[in-house]
Parts: C-alpha cells; structure tokens; sequence
C-alpha cells in the first residue's frame, strides 16, 4: 500500500495543474475574504457599531463556498485525467486490487487538501486582519489565536472531505465534465435550489447537503438567504462524512463493474 500511496503522490505533484489550483485557490481565497471582511467592517461602520469585533477568519469561513471549486479541481483530475489519457489501464494493471488504488487516491487527497485549506485560510486571515484593522475599515478585526486556530482546522477538513467526495464523483463518471457538474450541483447548485424552492422539506434536505453542512461545521449560522442553519457543527461534520463516504461508495462500485 505503501508503494500504492507513493505511486499516487508522485502523479498528483508532476502534474502543472496541481500547483496552478492550488494557486489560485489561494488567491481567490484571499481576495474573497478581504471583500467580505470589507463588506462586514462598512456594514458595522454605516450602522455606527463603533465597539463591535469580528474574528477576522470570520470572512474565511464564508469565502470557502467560492473558493471550493479551485480545491477540489486537482481531486478531480486525479482520476479523470487518468481515463482522458488512457493511463489509468497502467494504473490498474500496477494495482490490480481496485479498491486499493481508489483508497491511495483518497489517502493522498486528504491531507494534500487539508494542509492546502489551512495555508490558504491562514494567509487569508493574516491579509483580512492587516487591512480591516485599518482605520478606514473602522478597525473591527480581532485575531483571537484559539479561535482562529480552530476556524483554520475546520476549514482545512472541509476541504479535504469535498475533495475526496469529488474524486469519489469522478471515480463514478470518468470524466471531467460530467464530473465539474455532478460536483457543482451537489455543492452549491442543488442546494440554492432546494433553499430557493421554500418548502419546508426542501429547505431541510438542503440544510444538509455538503454546502450548508460544511458552513454549519465550520461555525457558520447563515444559510446564505439571511436564515439559519439550526444545528451544530458536530452535525454539519457527520452529514459532510455521509456525503463523501456515499460518493467513495458509488466511485467504488462503479470501479468494480466497468472496465477501464
């Protein structure tokens, strides 16, 4: 397994368009949070709340809705990109034991997306807090260390989770397209939907989809229409695991049945 794990590690890191995601999510998670932090510290400013703070990886947590896609691209393209060049007949025929090699993919994709997650919130939090202490921005960022720390770790699981829940996707649809909307539906599209719809079943069942179940793990009480998300984050944690261990099981079988 080791040599599996190895295998899978060396395919991800020689490959541009790992280090072009990561990138850019960083990026984009950073100028995403310093817009919602800016947009928090004038709402405060208009209101005349002159005493009031927010933690300034508040603004990480809620960016991640946007920077989710550019992180789970390179999970993405570890298996399609497989199956768009034909390599993954080599990859099978060096791991005969399919569950194994799809296990290696996930073993790698997690801590790769975890630690990926934490650096670019970190980063962001860093950027927010400089600018939004700025006396234009009223000076409402605060840094508290424990607080922080566990935004950052929470961000950083979310992450990981819904990276390996999309390489479970693409495992299932072999494709890249198929899979960008397979995932985006399950992460932002259907959710929206479903909140939109307003009945009270689709609002629940969306409330516990991957978007809404991640925001409520990470801390985050609003669903993204001004309503709440009214459970904890230990429930947003186990609907998160739900979703991506069903997308590991439908990857996984499909894997079994089909051919390469």
């Amino acid at each position: 397994m080791r040599q599996v794990i190895g295998a899978e590690w060396a395919k991800l890191w020689s490959v541009r368009s790992t280090w072009w995601c990561l990138a850019g999510a960083a990026v984009l998670m950073v100028l995403s949070a310093l817009t919602l932090g800016a947009s928090t510290a004038t709402d405060l400013m208009r209101e005349g709340v002159a005493a009031a703070r927010f933690t300034a990886s508040e603004p990480v947590v809620s960016a991640t809705s946007f920077v989710q896609f550019a992180l789970v691209a390179p999970a993405m393209l570890m298996i399609t990109s497989e199956y768009a060049s034909g390599s993954i007949r080599s990859t099978l025929q060096a791991t005969p034991i399919r569950g194994r090699m799809l296990a290696a993919k996930a073993l790698v994709a997690l801590p790769v997306m975890f630690v990926a997650g934490v650096l670019s919130g970190a980063l962001s939090t860093v950027a927010g807090y400089v600018v939004l202490s700025l006396d234009q921005f009223g000076g409402h960022a605060a840094l508290p260390l424990g607080e922080v720390v566990l935004d950052l770790l929470r961000v950083g699981v979310f992450f990981a989770l819904i990276s390996v829940m999309t390489l479970g996707v693409g495992t299932a649809m072999r494709n890249a397209a198929g899979t960008l909307t397979v995932a985006f539906m399950l992460l932002m599209g259907l959710p929206l939907m479903l909140l939109m719809a307003g009945g009270p079943a689709a609002i629940e069942v969306s409330l516990r989809m991957p978007l809404f179940a991640g925001l409520a793990f990470m801390g985050s009480t609003d669903n993204m229409t001004g309503g709440p998300i009214a459970y904890a984050a230990g429930e947003g944690l186990a609907w998160l695991l739900v979703w991506t261990a069903a997308a590991v099981a439908a990857g996984y079988a499909v894997l079994r049945r089909r051919d390469a």
